[in-house]
């Protein structure tokens, strides 16, 4: 079984940074997909950003430019670095892994942009 929790969620002013954590336990061998996803209220939950196990990532075209997802396997961390964020961000941002054909979900960390 796999845990993930995040952290690092807060208020910024509009132009401000962040940078999401999330700590994976249990066993997280055989990842093949680590990714952020976002849900603000009334909305679909979205994709932000993804890291594929060979290496490959991908972001949203609303956040290119501006956030970057990385990991640090030796401390089972994956982190969004979030700059020049936006009102538009504020949003529950979940991290997220597909590992061995299951899907694992953190209970999400707020993030909220004032203008």
């Amino acid at each position: 079984q796999v845990q993930l929790v995040e952290s690092g969620g807060g208020l910024v002013q509009s132009g401000g940074s962040l940078r999401l954590s999330c700590v994976a336990s249990g066993s997280s061998e055989n990842v093949y997909v680590m990714a952020w996803y976002r849900q603000a209220p009334g909305k679909v939950r979205e994709l932000v950003a993804q890291l594929h196990s060979l290496g490959s990532i991908d972001y949203a075209d609303f956040v290119k430019g501006r956030f970057t997802i990385s990991r640090d396997s030796s401390k089972n961390t994956m982190y969004l670095q979030m700059n020049s964020l936006k009102p538009e961000d504020t949003a529950v941002y979940y991290c997220y892994q597909h590992i061995r054909g299951q899907n694992y979900w953190g209970q999400g960390t707020q993030v909220t942009v004032s203008s």
